[in-house]
């Protein structure tokens, strides 16, 4: 009964997951613009561009804008859409599917295995970022998709200009912060404050060596946390960090409990010296057999023969 009970309640999942999965429409054009984001004239103006794109390269570049995608990811749509429409000539899977999902803000850039090259993940996030979400903030749709297609198709035909580099953000002071994305900056971040907390915490505990630590420390507070917070919120953690480190350890070594556990460490030292006065000390020998062992002689590891999905990238607006 329990198999059963699992097999319904898996089954049942998967009958409501695919119940709130977005249809994919019919390919109808070049242009399948179901969100109804473009005039007309854009649709007819991108169209005239896709198909001279594909007779110069043969690269198949199709563009899709749906209302909304319920509760499926952008990323798996746009596989579902590349795999039904079969975007790109068979053997060659030189097909570009470019994805803008208005309700949820979305937009996705699939690339086919065989154009990965031409317009790799980085470039299509770059595209995404710099050249159609900024139109589409401001509500030109039109502008947006002229502006993305013609980048799409710029790098495809090896048109670097076609794809404008990040732009460092300057603060108000004029100083230029990294432009990071968040996931960079969490990771980023956890790294660096991970090390310096660390080293700090070391040194509110630690007598003596830890206000060297202190001064040694006041550089790193200073410039790596600008990267992640930005200089404002960079220049509140380092006078936190100044002023705070030391009342914290001021009010550490007069708590009692420091006093004590400065106490026990000194009578274990006591203890260790008594216990090797006079002591003398007969050098022995040991030894350890090693056993050998040889890899890949009996069993042997290798590929399963799988491959990879095709590249791309995800962003909004």
């Amino acid at each position: 009964m329990k198999i059963i009970r699992t097999l319904l309640t898996f089954l049942l999942f998967a009958f409501v997951h695919a119940a709130l999965a977005a249809d994919v429409p019919m390919l109808t054009g070049r242009i399948v613009d179901n969100a109804e984001l473009m005039t007309p004239a854009t649709r007819a103006s991108l169209t005239a561009k896709l198909k001279a794109h594909e007779d110069k390269t043969g690269n198949q570049v199709v563009v899709l804008t749906i209302p909304t995608l319920g509760e499926e990811s952008v990323d798996a749509y746009g596989v579902r859409v590349v795999e039904q429409w079969k975007i790109g000539k068979k053997g060659k899977d030189n097909g570009v599917l470019l994805l803008v999902v208005p309700k949820e803000k979305k937009i996705r850039i699939e690339v086919g295995y065989g154009l990965e090259g031409a317009l790799p993940d980085a470039v299509a996030s770059r595209i995404i970022r710099n050249v159609i979400a900024p139109p589409f903030k401001a509500g030109q749709f039109d502008q947006g998709m002229e502006a993305g297609v013609t980048a799409i198709i710029g790098a495809l035909e090896g048109d670097a200009a076609a794809t404008p580099a990040d732009k460092p953000e300057k603060s108000a002071s004029g100083f230029q912060e990294p432009n990071m994305s968040l996931s960079d900056k969490l990771l980023f971040g956890a790294f660096i404050f991970g090390i310096i907390g660390l080293f700090t915490v070391i040194g509110l505990f630690t007598p003596g060596m830890g206000w060297f630590l202190y001064f040694f420390l006041i550089p790193f507070w200073g410039l790596f946390p600008i990267a992640i917070v930005g200089l404002k919120t960079a220049m509140v953690i380092l006078g936190v960090y100044v002023i705070g480190f030391p009342i914290a350890k001021l009010l550490i070594q007069r708590s009692e409990w420091f006093k004590k556990r400065n106490a026990l460490s000194g009578d274990r030292r006591g203890r260790n010296r008594s216990r090797y006065d006079g002591v003398s000390h007969s050098s022995g020998s040991w030894s350890s057999s090693s056993s050998s062992s040889s890899w890949g002689s009996s069993d042997s590891f290798s590929g399963g023969g799988g491959s990879s999905g095709g590249g791309g990238s995800s962003g909004d607006w």
